[in-house]
């Protein structure tokens, strides 16, 4: 704009953030403790600042001001005046220029240098120094946006939670590698919407793409001066805004279209979201944008000494989300990504600290409540994370009705099921039938059990039977980071092997556990690359490599192994659509039979004979099958029987009544033979898993 007012107008305290009318742009910006706040105003470099406005009017601690005749691609900030008493809470300082909470697209990077601390970094006084130094160079800029975008034939893909299958992958990660995109768009939103891409997940039968944090990120200090780089991105620093980095243009709208190609395939886009904490760190973290509008409001500190953080997160910092205003602040953006992007849903990491009390984790905190019976975000899918490292930081199965949560026990008990501890039986039936003694409660179902194997954290699928110790030396912690007690088996050789019988007991292994995963009830979870064989190198913990180590190599989908286990994978997939029991919509506790004197769920050993208690409490039992049946719509009975053998020797297993004919389904031991008719009897080789398939032609009348 050419010309500046000497003042703003009043404006309006709602929305929050920069808002253009067509006329100009209403700002506002939430404080409770500041004494003043002025718009700062910057040329469209963002190296010059051209005007410092003070906002005029303050309306139930939303300060507020109109600048007419402004328009979107207008850069700003905020400097925010108020008392630096860091033993209160307060750590005012208008020489550091601040991001607006609410930006929604930003303008240049941040760029570490001690001038972003609040104080000065090499001071006697540590934190409770003051330090005058004016840090706008160093900060990215917000940039006032006016988005428009046609969803009106956008189609919500609205797949039932029974039957959704997640692949979680990372924005970048997923198509870095992939030769079939142009190089510019490789590793950016416009690749996710490559046909190739989008192909390969209809064939896989995935329902639902969960991306890794895609709000914008800082770099990590430490990391840059080791030469690495946050890679997975939890370590916000806009929740409005998504991450600069993973645009191949200059539009937001490349996200958009990403989202309605997928939608258009009838895939689902969740995000993963990281509200429990900041970038900003500790209380000797730099001073960004919550930090200097509000310490004492945003952030939870300690009651008796408000100076330190309170570190539920492990990360520095703690959001206090029994704050309306920060609450208001993460339904607000939750709105805008669901509405602006069309986003069908949310993970929320370390989920449990957004339902953190003074009192400790309460299932109908304030923000699980607004989430709930809000008209836009109670209709979408919403994932828990259900823990932090904060005391009592562990609440698996006690979240609130509408919400899913990541089961590790799940993932535990069948990585030591199938690395063959002993002990295992009982555990791994509960987890098959959908973790009933978590879940079921306050009429949730089965689907509430986000079953997985594998995540971005910890080993991929392949690494998990290829190695005993982690190998994170590229990380440059000399091994010392990441889990230590992976659950995991490389069955004689650490790493890579040419022996035959170890790859051969690998891929063995890997599709057993594939075969489990998909054949529980609960919503199963795939990582991308697990279906074709990627491997990290044995790294457990690869958050800060944005390279080969964690990009998706896919070539391995031309190799004959990696085509093998995605043609697997995909059958697994579709096995569990075609058959509905696999995905019952309720828990099932064998106490009802849909016919032939078979119960909707039963357990037996492999001598086809229920299992007594000594048999579930045997140490040395490594076989089990399930049994689950269900009436049809066309009034015939199906049951599926899931076969199982974590042992080192083959098990004949008999089969309990009715009496065949059965049909194999899936060997997970002959993966390519199949379906094929059996009697009364099928031997399982060691470590596989089989699904069986009985039909009865007709009910009892």
């Amino acid at each position: 704009m050419t010309f500046l007012p000497d003042r703003l107008e009043g404006g309006s305290p709602y929305p929050l953030g920069a808002s253009f009318d067509g006329l100009g742009v209403n700002f506002a910006i939430f404080s409770a403790n500041a004494d003043r706040i002025e718009l700062c105003l910057f040329d469209p470099s963002g190296r010059k600042e051209i005007a410092r406005l003070p906002l005029p009017e303050c309306t139930d601690e939303v300060w507020h001001g109109y600048l007419p005749d402004a328009r979107a691609g207008l850069l700003y900030g905020y400097r925010v005046h108020g008392p630096y008493a860091p033993e209160q809470g307060h750590r005012f300082n208008p020489n550091k220029l601040l991001l607006d909470p609410y930006a929604r697209r930003l303008s240049g990077s941040l760029r570490w240098n001690d001038v972003l601390h609040g104080y000065p970094v090499r001071g006697k006084r540590a934190d409770l120094g003051f330090d005058k130094r004016d840090s706008a160079p160093a900060m990215p800029k917000a940039v006032v946006t006016h988005d428009s975008f046609d969803w009106s034939r956008d189609v919500r893909p609205n797949i039932p939670w029974s039957e959704t299958v997640i692949y979680e992958a990372h924005a970048k990660g997923l198509t870095k590698l992939l030769e079939a995109a142009p190089p510019q768009e490789r590793g950016t939103f416009a690749a996710l919407a490559h046909p190739k891409v989008i192909d390969h997940m209809k064939r896989l039968g995935i329902t639902a793409l969960e991306l890794m944090p895609i709000h914008a990120f800082t770099q990590d200090r430490f990391l840059q001066e080791r030469g690495l780089r946050n890679y997975w991105g939890y370590n916000t620093l806009s929740f409005f805004a998504p991450e600069p980095s993973y645009f191949a243009g200059d539009t937001h709208d490349e996200l958009r279209v990403a989202v309605r190609r997928l939608h258009a395939a009838g895939i689902e886009v969740i995000l993963d979201v990281v509200y429990n904490h900041s970038c900003e760190g500790s209380e000797l973290g730099p001073t960004l944008s919550w930090r200097g509008i509000d310490n004492a409001t945003y952030y939870r500190l300690l009651p008796d000494n408000p100076r330190y953080c309170l570190n539920d997160t492990g990360t520095g910092n703690t959001f206090k989300l029994t704050h309306a205003r920060v609450i208001q602040m993460v339904a607000d953006s939750l709105r805008y990504w669901a509405t602006s992007f069309g986003i069908d849903g949310f993970r929320f990491d370390l989920g449990l600290t957004l339902g953190r009390t003074d009192h400790g984790f309460d299932p109908n905190a304030g923000l699980f409540d607004v989430l709930r019976q809000d008209p836009i975000l109670g209709r979408l899918k919403l994932i828990a994370e259900p823990w932090d490292v904060g005391m009592g930081g562990y609440q698996l199965g006690n979240f609130p009705p509408g919400f899913a949560e990541w089961n590790d026990k799940y993932r535990d008990t069948a990585r030591r099921f199938w690395r063959g501890d002993p002990g295992q039986r009982a555990d791994l039936a509960a987890r098959l039938s959908g973790s009933g003694d978590l879940f079921d409660r306050r009429a949730r179902r089965p689907w509430a059990s986000v079953n997985f194997l594998t995540s971005h954290d910890g080993y991929t699928l392949a690494d998990l039977v290829s190695y005993e110790e982690r190998h994170n030396e590229a990380n440059g912690e000399e091994n010392r980071d990441g889990h230590d007690n992976n659950l995991s088996r490389n069955w004689g050789t650490e790493g890579p092997t040419e022996d035959p019988a170890i790859n051969e007991t690998r891929g063995r292994v890997r599709r057993a556990m594939l075969t489990t995963l998909l054949a529980s009830l609960g919503t199963p979870m795939l990582v991308a690359g697990d279906e074709f064989g990627r491997t990290q190198g044995g790294n457990n913990n690869a958050y800060c490599q944005d390279n080969e180590i964690s990009w998706l190599d896919w070539s391995l989908l031309d190799g004959e192994e990696g085509k093998a286990l995605f043609d697997f994978t995909a059958r697994l997939v579709a096995l569990r659509k075609a058959h509905p029991v696999l995905r019952a919509p309720t828990f099932l506790y064998g106490q009802d039979s849909p016919g032939f004197g078979v119960n909707d769920i039963e357990w037996w050993d492999e001598r086809g004979r229920p299992l007594s208690e000594d048999d579930w409490n045997n140490p040395e039992g490594r076989a089990l099958v399930m049994r689950r049946a269900v009436l049809l719509e066309d009034g015939r009975v199906e049951t599926l029987s899931l076969l199982l053998n974590a042992g080192d020797d083959p098990v004949d297993f008999t089969l309990p009544a009715p009496s065949a004919p059965r049909e194999v389904l899936i060997d997970s031991a002959q993966p390519e033979r199949a379906p094929f008719t059996i009697g009364d009897e099928y031997g399982v080789q060691p470590h596989s898993a089989v699904l069986i398939c009985w039909l009865g032609e007709k009910t009892e009348a």
